[in-house]
Parts: C-alpha cells; structure tokens; sequence
C-alpha cells in the first residue's frame, strides 16, 4: 500500500505522521505543484492532500488509486465526477478544529474590541513610563456584554461561536446563508437586519453561490459605524476593495481576517495598504491550527485510511 502525503507542510512539520507507516509505505513531499502531482501519485495507493487539485489531468497516471483523503472540510480542489468514474473514494475531515476557530474568532474581535494594538504600542514606546496617571484613557472601548452579535452561517463552528457569544452576555443571532437552517434555540434574523442591528458581525459560512461576495459595498453601507467584522469562513466571501474603501471611509470601524480571496496574500490585494492594527488584523489561514487541532485532523485521517483499508 502506497501512501502519498503530496503537501505535508500544510500540517506543519512539527506533527509526527510515523504511524502512518503501519498503514503501507508513506511517501512525503512538503509541496507538490500541479505539474509535479501525475509524476508523484503514478505508484499510489492512497493520496493525502490539502489543496493540491485532484482531477483528471492531475491523476491521470495514478492507474492504481483507490482513496484521497483532503486533510480539510472543504473540498473544491477534487473532482468528485472525475473521482466517481474512477471508482476513486474520498474522504474529508470535519469537527476537528471547531474548538480552535472558535477562539480565534473571540482573539480577532478583543484585539480590535479592546484597542489592545493602541494600548501595547502605547506603552512599548514608553509613554506610560513616568505618566501623569495610573491610567490612560485615549483610546475608548466598549464591554462585550450587552452588545449585539450577528453570525453569518450556523454550522458546528458558527453554533460554537454563538453560544460562547451568548456567554459573554450578548444579544445573537445569526443568518441562513442556504435559506433553509432555522435551529430551535437559536434567533435567526434576515441578512439586513443582522448587519443593521450588530455591533460584531462574524462569518463561519461555506463558499458557494450562496455566500461568494456576499459582504460587498452594499452591505458595508448597512452596517453601524462601529461595528466590527470577524471574518474565519472562507475568504470570497467579503469583497476586499469593499472592505477597504469602508474602512477608509470609516463605514465599519474594523475588521479582523484569518481568511483572504487568494492564499496566500498577493501584491494587489488593496487590504495589503491598510496598515492601521487597531482597526485591522489578518492573520495567515491560522484560525483552524492549533496543536491540538492538527493532531487531531490526522488521527482523523489515519483512521479513515485504517478503515478503508481494514487493518
């Protein structure tokens, strides 16, 4: 059995993947191209990817595979008719990271919410050095209780979010991106209405037609002046000029992006310009990547190769 990891890095190196050696005999690259996947996967059994794109030229010489396992929930990089005419299964993992996307969407919001960049910087430059007060009251921030938190998109992690949010003693409600999620338990508010009405707005949706430039001029309009936006979904799903001319045009007071439209961040990306950290953070696709978090997706992967396998 023929295991093929065609972009380990993904994971981090830091993850021990020596056991999968007692499923077969693991092959791995950190990265693998486009161009460089027929001649990698020609012998294998079984492919572990993240975001290498899995279709009918890719594998085209992959004359023995059986299983692709995509080491994310998402998974728009394969070609599931191709896959399907092949006789190829595949697998994907979810539920592994809702713990750790949750708290990172909580980390975005104080940073902005408590203006934590003004204050670290304040006091990095030594101004609080010999300061006529105890304490420093220049830039002003609200408490999260008592505010209203609006989520776009009520899946595991959007649910999480929600309840952590209700914790903290604010008013939540959330959005049905597909029209067709109405919990019980949970307040579901029309699209306007949330962006109107909340102070925080954070998005855990898939990317589909649905969802794909749905945080656009438009919609920036609606929103309070105040209002922070936590984006951990997917990043097409806020146009980024938008977002920027509402931030410039003091439309929205701040945003915090584990996400972009392209990964990683390209040279006409017009958010790359915006260089105030109290009213901007953009961490690097992180949300999901804790320890725990990717330890767990590969004990997950493990498992599902175990069992297609039956050993």
């Amino acid at each position: 059995m023929n295991i093929v990891f065609l972009d380990a890095k993904s994971v981090g190196s830091d993850i021990d993947l020596n056991r999968f050696n007692e499923l077969g005999k693991l092959t791995l690259f950190d990265y693998t191209s486009p161009e460089e996947i027929p001649e990698r996967t020609a012998d294998a059994d079984v492919i572990i990817t993240n975001k290498c794109r899995m279709d009918r030229e890719t594998l085209k010489d992959a004359k023995n595979l059986k299983l692709v396992c995509v080491t994310a929930t998402g998974t728009n990089n394969l070609d599931k008719d191709f896959l399907a005419e092949k006789n190829i299964e595949w697998r994907n993992v979810a539920g592994y990271s809702t713990e750790t996307v949750t708290q990172h969407t909580f980390a975005m919001m104080f940073y902005l919410l408590e203006r934590l960049s003004y204050y670290d910087k304040y006091v990095k430059e030594e101004k609080y050095v010999n300061d006529t007060l105890f304490t420093h009251f220049e830039s002003y921030f609200h408490q999260l209780a008592g505010m209203k938190w609006g989520i776009i998109g009520l899946g595991a992690i959007g649910q999480r979010v929600y309840d952590v949010a209700k914790s903290f003693g604010c008013d939540v409600s959330y959005y049905s991106t597909s029209g067709k999620n109405d919990r019980p338990g949970y307040k579901r508010v029309e699209f306007d209405e949330l962006l109107k009405e909340s102070d925080i707005v954070s998005i855990h949706a898939p990317l589909n037609e649905n969802t794909e430039g749905l945080m656009n001029a438009d919609a920036f309009k609606k929103m309070k002046k105040s209002a922070i936006l936590i984006n951990v979904g997917r990043g097409p799903i806020i146009d980024e000029q938008a977002l920027y001319d509402a931030l410039v045009n003091n439309e929205i007071y701040g945003a915090g992006l584990d996400v972009l439209s392209v990964e990683p961040m390209t040279e006409d990306n017009a958010l790359k310009n915006f260089k105030d950290s109290t009213r901007l953070i953009i961490t690097p696709h992180i949300a999901w990547a804790s320890v725990e978090a990717r330890i767990s997706l590969m004990n997950i992967v493990y498992d599902q190769i175990k069992s297609f396998i039956g050993v």
